[in-house]
């Protein structure tokens, strides 16, 4: 796990190595543990590593193979590294490390971008061809790793974040009225390749993006499950149990690769306890495991610590408990906020932050549980779509799904930031009528699955802990895992409140009161309810000179939020203050003017 960054120049000149030098340095939370550059002709590359696998100084970045002609630079963790690397010594290749990404440089030199497939992991990767000046941007097959490009007729950056692109300088940075529109369809979310700001972009999942030395590139999109039905296992409830539970024995097995040791996020919900329990299973003694909790804000508990314990002590974990006071917040918030890509407006990003901080002094991998509702369908609106026929999959997704309708976002904004369409619904209509999905269940999760989660979920856990040297892995979005529960009749998802397959392995190995227990997350009152001093720095977010001069909400509706802050909520009981804040204090944190 690491940071890349890179320039490459299409107009004769040379990149320019300061602002690589700039992007890298920002880059340094994400790999703490070396640094790298490199340049030849148009094009630059920098590295922060992350020491993982093959901690020697033969596995540094940027990875250079001469005789090969192939220079890379590699963020992520290629779980089948070890069977590929003997499947290329059989094709005549030569290692000078242990690393996976060689393996990749490999694999590259071999089978060119159709390497993809072969990748079974988490990736984000630039490879430069010395021989063509060529550049290839690749990104996993769900979005795990973020890939960020801004680009003009002159030169094409790109890197793991947006802020270290930002430190490059030369960005536009005015909004992006379609992902401004986004933003506040879906709960702060901007599926790629947007982002709220006009001059950057992303490198879509399970995409090669191919850059000629001329700046013209093309797309090619490598992977996506059709999302229908598996004859071979039909309509049995107890085949699709014991298909899914081998997988996702294979998923966790996977992640474990690693020369240091591996822990487990364990919130005590269903899905990290699986983890946790197949890794037991699988011979694995006194796991490292780590649970958080929040004090109580509005008799809302915030911590779930009863069920995590529960886990830890039938399974004799290492377990590790920390309880936040509300004081801390504040600089939490803060420090939040600073390690975001982009603005996020789930609460649950500061508390998977404070984890990370405490969790990175123990260990630099961990399992978590993310995805695992995405893929089988365990959140409760997914009930409602399932009802709608096919052809109206894309009313009953807005309809169950949508934070607001088109006429209630434009009267939020000042006229200025208006997209003048309804751009969130068009955006979901395209994607409802691609072929495949059989069913208005099988098109929504297809949405979520591919489009949506890599920028909400997958991208707080990312950033959150890549922030403090910590390496996430989510076996949930092994893609094989994934292929398998979009083939999942709908039924046997939905059934027994959403998730109905992953309960039934659960009741085999978990204790009851974890299956059937309400469903969970990770709770941070205070932010919920807008608490003192949470709300103080709301407050001065919005009332700023920067944020008046920006003008981006209403300002007759900013007063109507500072003045009842808990009243107003999305069609979803999300806190509509918090949105509009949210990305208003992101903007001011990374110097947006």
């Amino acid at each position: 796990m690491c940071g890349v960054s890179g320039e490459m120049r299409f107009d004769g000149g040379r990149p320019d190595l300061a602002a690589v030098e700039r992007m890298t340095d920002m880059l340094e939370p994400r790999g703490p543990d070396g640094r790298g550059a490199w340049s030849q002709g148009a094009v630059a590359l920098g590295h922060r590593r992350l020491k993982i696998i093959d901690l020697s100084e033969c596995g540094a970045q940027p990875m250079t193979d001469t005789q090969l002609g192939l220079t890379a630079v590699f963020n992520g963790c290629i779980y089948n590294y070890r069977e590929l690397r003997e499947r290329l010594e059989g094709l005549g290749h030569r290692f000078f490390s242990r690393s996976d990404t060689e393996v990749v440089v490999k694999a590259y030199a071999e089978w060119g971008r159709a390497c993809v497939q072969s990748l079974i992991g988490m990736f984000a990767f630039a490879v430069v061809e010395h021989h063509t000046g060529r550049v290839v941007l690749v990104r996993d097959r769900l979005g795990i790793k973020p890939l960020y490009v801004t680009q003009d007729s002159d030169r094409l950056r790109f890197a793991s974040t947006l802020p270290a692109l930002l430190a490059g300088g030369g960005v536009d940075t005015s909004l992006d009225l379609v992902a401004l529109h986004q933003y506040l369809s879906w709960h702060g979310t901007v599926p790629a390749p947007r982002t709220v700001l006009a001059g950057v972009r992303k490198i879509p999942p399970a995409t090669v993006r191919v850059v000629e030395r001329d700046g013209t590139h093309r797309d090619h999109c490598y992977w996506q499950p059709s999302y229908t039905r598996n004859p071979e296992l039909g309509e049995d409830p107890a085949l699709w149990r014991e298909a899914v539970h081998d997988a996702l024995r294979t998923a966790v097995r996977r992640r474990t690769v690693a020369d240091v040791p591996v822990g487990v996020l364990l919130s005590g919900g269903l899905d990290s306890s699986l983890i946790v329990a197949l890794l037991a299973e699988a011979g694995h003694e006194e796991l490292p495991t780590f649970a958080m909790g929040f004090e109580a804000e509005n008799g809302e508990d915030g911590d779930e610590f009863r069920y995590s314990d529960l886990i830890a002590r039938q399974f004799s974990t290492d377990h590790h408990q920390f309880m936040i006071p509300s004081d801390r917040l504040p600089s939490a918030l803060e420090a939040a906020i600073g390690a975001m890509s982009e603005p996020m407006v789930s609460h649950d990003a500061v508390a998977f932050h404070m984890l990370s901080e405490q969790v990175s002094k123990e260990v630099k991998v961990v399992l978590c549980g993310q995805g695992a509702d995405e893929v089988f369908a365990g959140y409760h609106w997914y009930p409602q779509i399932a009802a709608a026929t096919r052809p109206d999959a894309d009313e009953a997704y807005a309809d169950s799904y949508f934070d607001r309708t088109h006429a209630d976002l434009t009267a939020m904004l000042h006229r200025d930031f208006t997209a003048g369409h309804d751009a969130s619904m068009e955006f979901v209509r395209a994607h409802m009528a691609a072929p495949g999905a059989a069913t208005a269940l099988d098109a929504a999760l297809r949405m979520d699955v591919h489009a949506l989660m890599p920028d909400d979920p997958v991208k707080r856990v990312d950033n959150m802990t890549m922030a403090w040297g910590l390496e996430a892995r989510v076996p949930f979005l092994d893609h094989e895992l994934v292929e398998l529960a979009a083939a999942c009749p709908p039924r046997l998802k939905l059934a027994q409140g959403g998730k109905a397959v992953l309960k039934d392995i659960g009741r085999k190995i978990l204790p009851p009161e974890v299956v059937d227990r309400p469903k969970g997350y990770f709770p941070v009152p205070a932010v919920r309810y807008m608490a003192e001093p949470v709300l103080a720095r709301v407050r001065d977010a919005l009332t700023a000179p920067e944020a008046r001069r920006r003008g981006v909400f209403d300002q007759r509706l900013v007063h109507e939020l500072l003045a009842a802050p808990n009243r107003h909520r999305t069609k979803r009981g999300a806190n509509t203050l918090w949105q509009v804040a949210s990305l208003e204090i992101w903007l001011q944190k990374h110097g947006i003017k």
